[in-house]
């Protein structure tokens, strides 16, 4: 993980390579072993919902296929101190090129990015174009790219990601291989954001963690962003009841309470704790969830 401090948690945590992925074993093992075997694909698509980590992995990638230390180790992890790497993690790699689709969606963004995918790398064996939100592209953007992707240069490799898969053309699909980003289980994130409070120095109770991991919904972005933003408001010691007061989270102890006049048959107390519940600022969706 990145040492760098005065981070935020997300981004200092940010994994740099596919063993600090989290939840996302068999992608990683399929694409090193693609890597190790030499079968290297023209184009990934990597779709999955938000904050699973398909930016990172498209990053790691592009290290994998860059790194010039690679073959010297069995993992087929990229080494992360040759030049390479250390470019592509600063995002200042002139060979790696990251285009946000979501804001350069138009064929003219796309002629510029095929103009230069005939020139050779500069100092590394791929160039690798990294589109991220590729289904924001316009048709004709799209059918810009459907000859290029098809056979490109073997010098060059495309990596997509997406949060909307089914907006992506068939006729683009067909020329990727697809990965599905999985959603982190949620032993998996709580075993994570433990990690993380133990680099960090920040003291937690387990309720705390859960009520993180379920709120997060699977996204390991939005887990340490909330983690972060409850260690700030609780001084590094972070309660279940800072949590849910920052949510605007029902207790669980306030759940409980109303489900119990509900199945006694005491509606009217029911609704009139659901009423100050409420009132006191707490989701009702979240409450009815609980």
């Amino acid at each position: 993980m990145s040492e760098q401090k005065n981070l935020p948690i997300p981004l200092k945590y940010r994994p740099l390579k596919f063993s600090e992925l989290i939840g996302q074993s068999l992608m990683s093992q399929t694409i090193q072993k693609a890597i190790q075997t030499d079968r290297i694909a023209n184009a990934y698509l990597l779709t999955g919902v938000r904050g699973v980590g398909k930016t990172t992995t498209a990053r790691i990638i592009a290290k994998s296929l860059n790194c010039m230390n690679i073959d010297s180790n069995d993992e087929k992890e990229p080494c992360g101190v040759c030049e390479n790497c250390i470019a592509i993690t600063e995002s200042r790699s002139v060979d790696v090129y990251e285009m946000d689709a979501a804001s350069r969606t138009g064929i003219a963004d796309i002629r510029e990015l095929i103009e230069g995918v005939q020139y050779s790398p500069v100092s590394s064996k791929y160039k690798v174009y990294i589109i991220d939100e590729v289904h924001m592209l316009s048709t004709a953007a799209f059918n810009g790219l459907l000859k290029t992707l098809e056979e490109p240069p073997p010098h060059v490799k495309f990596i997509f990601a997406t949060t909307e898969i089914r907006k992506v053309p068939i006729t683009i699909l067909s020329r990727c291989q697809r990965f599905d980003l999985q959603r982190v289980l949620s032993d998996k994130l709580i075993e994570h954001l433990k990690w993380v409070c133990d680099q960090e120095n920040i003291k937690s109770s387990l309720e705390a963690l859960q009520i993180i991991a379920r709120v997060s919904g699977g996204s390991v972005r939005d887990a340490l962003s909330l983690l972060d933003q409850s260690a700030s408001i609780s001084s590094d010691d972070i309660k279940s009841e800072t949590i849910s007061f920052m949510l605007g989270l029902p207790s669980r102890v306030s759940s409980i309470e109303v489900l119990e006049k509900t199945l006694k048959g005491d509606v009217s107390e029911a609704l009139n704790l659901y009423d100050t519940i409420i009132n006191s600022g707490s989701n009702s969706e979240t409450m009815i969830s609980d």
